[in-house]
């Protein structure tokens, strides 16, 4: 098990079998340690879990002499372990997987080294939201992708007022030529959000 361990030392705790609840777990943590860093959210950096490796993964470890024996360990659990109780109950308020949009829909969250959470959403579902959303109590504004109808980006950003009051009108020009089947209504404000071509009528 030393001998195990110090190899992971040596490769880094990348070489371990991190699936995507692992990683996307850490990375929400992270986000939440840069960007407030006043509610000190434990470390869960390739450092600093090398640093503590003896003590999260040694008595996991089991009779297992290769790394690769090491895939079968739960490492979201032990990540959930190392933050305890309190800060996982605030993890899902704080830095949620998924926000609800105007369309009806979940959108999720996607979470990455550095700068604020990615929502990419088709613009017609943001219909009517008029502030950019935000996690951590209002603390940490996401960064807006708002898609085509073919899902690529025509605007990114964090002030989702300022787009529909100065940039929508433009955008809205384009893409109605491009895509003209679709629902390009001219005031966003109060227009039905839709994850569809077009919304749907209301029935007599």
């Amino acid at each position: 098990a030393a001998a195990l361990l110090d190899g992971i030392r040596q490769v880094g705790v990348g070489a371990l079998h991190w699936d995507d609840a692992a990683r996307a777990m850490r990375a929400r943590v992270a986000t939440l340690r840069r960007f407030c860093p006043e509610a000190g959210w434990p470390d869960l950096s390739d450092e600093a879990l090398t640093e503590s490796l003896d003590d999260w993964l040694g008595p996991w470890l089991g009779s297992a002499t290769r790394i690769e024996q090491l895939r079968a360990i739960d490492l979201a659990g032990l990540m959930s372990t190392l933050l305890g109780w309190q800060y996982m109950s605030q993890l899902d308020d704080d830095a949620p997987t998924h926000l609800s949009v105007p369309s009806g829909r979940r959108a999720r969250l996607v979470y990455g080294e550095d700068g604020p959470p990615v929502l990419a959403v088709r613009l017609q579902e943001l219909f009517g939201m008029l502030e950019t959303p935000a996690i951590a109590g209002g603390r940490i504004p996401v960064m807006v992708h708002l898609l085509s109808p073919a899902g690529r980006p025509v605007q990114v950003t964090q002030d989702l007022a300022g787009f529909w009051a100065r940039t929508y009108a433009d955008v809205r020009k384009e893409l109605k030529g491009r895509y003209p089947k679709h629902y390009w209504p001219e005031d966003p404000y109060s227009a039905t959000a839709t994850e569809r071509v077009r919304p749907p009528q209301p029935r007599d």
